[in-house]
């Protein structure tokens, strides 16, 4: 299919310094979990965007000294010339399909605590370290400003030496140690670097000059610049000093790499920021500068980002997220297929990855992270090992997702919903406060299973025992969901909160299906990801009065993995939600319920008309059963499996139901070995083990 000539601008070539991108596409540096823990599965997921067509790609952020330890996450590492093998397999997975490898230096100064290095970190006036670490950095005399600048020059070089054609030099996010030394609020210095701006973005000037000077006329400089911190005038705004630096650095870098801090505020959720929401504060930069200029915003639709070139926000479309969801975006809008796009949504479950010290995951797309370790590519599947009719039932998430990669496999596959629409929990849960985005993981999946000869979908179609064995499917997936429960039972309480059966407690999927309970509502979340909040918020915009119930420390705490939790906490306190943290509901009665303080146990009554609560969820798994209760009539209908995927088998997050549904239709005819389900990198004892310890 020809490409749409709307977009042929997004295809043109762009020169960055010494050298050229191939299109207008960039994966902006991000974290994914691997760094130098995984760098196997960093190096294939970076590739397999390059042969997606974006034409710059690069790594996370990179050490570059022990005093940059930013462990226990893992980042990249560049301390010396040990790590250069492998970051150079990262650029050399990249540049084998043609886009440019980029690298992304960092020294985060405060931001580290060092906890693996044991050393001090950097800052360059007294202050606590940003983290919760009973410690505080040392502050940087001359000596330390010129190791710095002497460890960045030399990690530029082991850089180049790796085969990176373009460098950063890291000022963004409030992580930074150039950019503590560029803001007011870090940086009390009377000396030459401190006091006046000019002083304060001094070292940041003096790195970009070394960096030139050392690797310049080879590779491209980027500077990723915060030009806004959404502060007001206790920060760097795109109005005073953000523009101000720019105007100081304008023609200094190659590149510059614009964007809003902290990360909360560029990777902002779905459910609080729009796609091109960062527009409004860094569409000054491009007319300051000859150098190109790229940005983020989420972008998804080749229209928007076709806008931002022609009206010169931006010279080229960054991404994170968006090719983390579809690595091959460019490739399908350079082949007329836009309609097949993966569109991120913004759910932020890729970035928990980073928070909990593991590969990421996708809502959208369930190989992300699997690449090297299962071999799984976003785009290609093995075709079919037999010819094998599968019966899907269950059009929720996994269902959908399996029923799509079954199909692209070739197999004819049934898929049978029990209601009438299709989507399961993303569609119900899409008509939630802010979750709207939410329903392209089924809008996608649909669109695709539309597009099948081999795949028959049947709505309201709810079958039992009897039916399933009638259809004579070979093999049956049973991805009928789950259900919230009612009764209370989560992590605090394993068994039934006494009163839970009353008819003013409310199940929440009652109150996501649209029913408005009477009176007061006390919401208790014991589930902590973001159903109890929304559904606080929902009741609270439908006129209640709402109290929130929590055993933890504060709302939706799991999101703080997700970096939604300060904004969903400030949401509710705005709406009017009493928030009451750190308390067990531990009784419900007419028109009150006791709660009981998780430390001390002290119990306090309070009034409320109805009780949600939202603790856990129960498999819907009783086709399952009865399927699996009589063996003989499976093998009479010839049904040579029945199988169990997504919430059905184990309640979780979306994503991990698009996994489920996704995995099973990778293994249909193909088993895994239980015991050794995927690659893993294995650590290594070094070359001079044994070695003996000095006095």
């Amino acid at each position: 299919m020809a490409r749409d000539p709307r977009y042929d601008i997004l295809f043109e070539p762009v020169a960055i310094g010494p050298v050229t991108a191939r299109n207008r596409f960039y994966q902006v540096p991000h974290c994914c979990g691997m760094g130098h823990g995984y760098p196997s599965s960093n190096a294939a997921m970076r590739g397999v965007k390059a042969e997606g067509g974006w034409a710059v790609v690069c790594t996370e952020e990179v050490e570059i000294h022990p005093t940059s330890d930013i462990s226990p996450y893992f980042e990249g590492r560049l301390w010396d010339e040990r790590d250069i093998p492998t970051l150079a397999r990262i650029a050399e997975a990249i540049k084998t399909h043609g886009a440019l490898a980029g690298i992304e230096l960092a020294h985060n100064g405060a931001s580290n605590p060092c906890r693996f290095s044991r050393t001090p970190p950097y800052a360059p006036s007294s202050h606590a370290i940003f983290t919760s670490d009973p410690v505080q950095p040392r502050v940087m005399d001359k000596a330390d400003i010129k190791a710095v600048r002497r460890w960045h020059r030399d990690a530029m070089l082991r850089a180049r030496q790796a085969g990176y054609d373009l460098i950063y030099v890291y000022a963004a996010h409030d992580l930074s140690l150039f950019m503590h030394f560029l803001n007011r609020r870090t940086n009390h210095r009377s000396d030459e670097y401190g006091g006046s701006l000019e002083n304060r973005v001094r070292l940041l000037r003096e790195v970009l000059e070394d960096s030139k000077e050392a690797v310049g006329d080879s590779c491209a400089i980027a500077l990723r610049f915060a030009v806004e911190e959404l502060l007001g005038d206790d920060g760097i705004t795109s109005a005073g000093e953000g523009r101000e630096v720019v105007e100081m650095l304008a023609e200094l870098p190659d590149l510059w790499d614009v964007n809003v801090s902290d990360w909360a505020n560029d990777s902002v959720p779905s459910r609080f920021g729009r796609e091109g929401a960062q527009e409004e504060h860094v569409s000054f930069v491009k007319a300051m500068t000859s150098k190109p200029v790229v940005g983020v915003g989420r972008f998804t639709s080749p229209d928007t980002m076709v806008s931002q070139i022609k009206r010169g926000v931006l010279d080229m479309i960054g991404a994170a997220r968006p090719s983390i969801a579809d690595p091959f975006l460019p490739r399908k809008i350079e082949e007329g297929r836009p309609e097949e796009i993966r569109e991120c949504i913004g759910c932020n479950i890729c970035v928990s990855g980073d928070f909990t010290q593991v590969p990421m995951r996708c809502t959208q797309n369930p190989t992300m992270g699997e690449e090297w370790r299962r071999g799984w590519h976003p785009e290609r599947i093995a075709p079919k090992g037999s010819d094998s009719s599968v019966l899907v039932v269950g059009a929720g998430p996994a269902g959908l997702e399996c029923a799509r990669a079954l199909g692209q496999r070739g197999y004819a596959v049934t898929l049978a919903e029990a209601g009438e629409e299709l989507g399961g929990r993303v569609t119900r849960e899409s008509r939630l406060p802010g979750l709207a985005e939410w329903a392209r993981v089924r809008d996608y999946r649909v669109g695709r299973l539309n597009e099948m000869a081999n795949v028959e979908i049947y709505r309201a179609s709810r079958l039992t025992a009897e039916t399933v064995a009638e259809l004579g499917a070979a093999q049956v997936v049973i991805a009928t969901g789950a259900k919230w429960r009612r009764d209370g039972m989560g992590r605090r309480h394993r068994k039934p909160i006494p009163g839970s059966e009353a008819e003013h407690v409310v199940a929440p999927d009652a109150v996501i299906d649209g029913m408005t309970p009477d009176g007061p509502v006390l919401v208790y979340d014991d589930d902590h990801y973001y159903m109890g909040a929304i559904l606080a918020e929902k009741l609270r915009r439908d006129g209640h009065e709402v109290c929130l119930v929590t055993p933890a420390a504060d709302v939706s705490t799991w999101t703080h993995n997700t970096m939604e939790q300060a904004r969903t906490q400030t949401l509710l306190l705005e709406l009017g939600v009493e928030i009451v943290a750190q308390h067990a509901l531990v009784a419900i009665a007419p028109g009150e319920v006791e709660l009981a303080c998780v430390f001390t146990g002290r119990t306090t009554r309070r009034a409320c008309a109805a009780v949600v609560p939202v603790t856990a969820r129960i498999a819907e798994d009783g086709l399952y059963h009865d399927l699996m209760a009589d063996s003989s009539a499976l093998d009479a209908a010839g049904v040579r499996g029945v199988t169990r995927i997504g919430d059905c088998l184990a309640p979780g997050t979306i994503a991990a139901a698009v996994h489920g549904g996704h995995h099973y239709a990778r293994t249909l005819d193909a088993p895994e070995d239980e015991d050794r389900p995927f690659e893993r990198e294995v650590p290594a004892l070094s070359a001079d083990w044994p070695r003996s310890v000095s006095a």
